[in-house]
């Protein structure tokens, strides 16, 4: 009777040992298969950029400020990842001068890359007056006379990554890109890139 008993102690142990090298081991191949495939944050890049249209557009017959732009930044997305192809979806671009848009939103096509490859997008935003307030008009005539003109391009979208065998869930990137261009009043076209841009990318 106590040779059997101590059997069943003995039995249910090496049953709970062999339970927990089983979930270690589980544990420890997903950890390195989320190493070996897990994406690495994508990076974007204004490389150039042209100024069709920064004018202000209020009239006398309208007491709103409103600015008319029309500008195309060309736009390079670098996928990092070795192993992660990279799946971009429901884009859209627009540009802010001093926190206030003055482009609407434009959407952009569906975007797919590969492991480590480069994909360049060039969206043409604005072609109308959007409203503003004053301040930014009056800054904006000051940097127009100056030559310099601070914007932001900001892209929002969501993104989904492929990793071998895994398909990942969408998420949702942010980009913040603030580009210093050379441009006065009356120019129209390409303008010069003042420094190098700084993209800032959440997902």
């Amino acid at each position: 009777m106590s040779e059997k008993s101590n059997r069943a102690p003995r039995g249910g142990r090496l049953l709970i040992l062999s339970l927990l090298l089983f979930l270690f081991l589980a544990g420890l191949t997903a950890l390195i298969l989320y190493l070996v495939y897990r994406p690495s944050t994508p990076r974007f890049s204004v490389v150039a950029a042209a100024i069709y249209d920064l004018s202000n557009a209020s009239s006398s017959s309208s007491p709103a400020t409103a600015l008319s732009t029309s500008m195309q930044f060309t736009l390079v997305i670098r996928n990092p990842s070795r192993r992660a192809a990279a799946f971009y979806d429901h884009l859209s671009a627009y540009v802010a001068y001093r926190g206030q848009p003055v482009t609407p939103p434009e959407p952009l096509p569906p975007v797919f890359q590969d492991p480590q490859s480069t994909v360049a997008v060039s969206p043409v935003l604005g072609g109308g007056s959007v409203p503003v307030s004053p301040d930014a008009a009056a800054g904006l005539a000051a940097d127009q006379a100056y030559g310099i003109v601070g914007l932001r391009l900001l892209v929002v979208g969501r993104v989904r990554y492929k990793s071998g065998p895994f398909r990942g869930r969408w998420n949702g990137v942010y980009v913040r890109c603030d580009v210093l261009v050379g441009f006065k009043k009356g120019l129209a076209g390409p303008v010069p890139l003042l420094g190098e841009p700084d993209c800032d990318v959440d997902v």
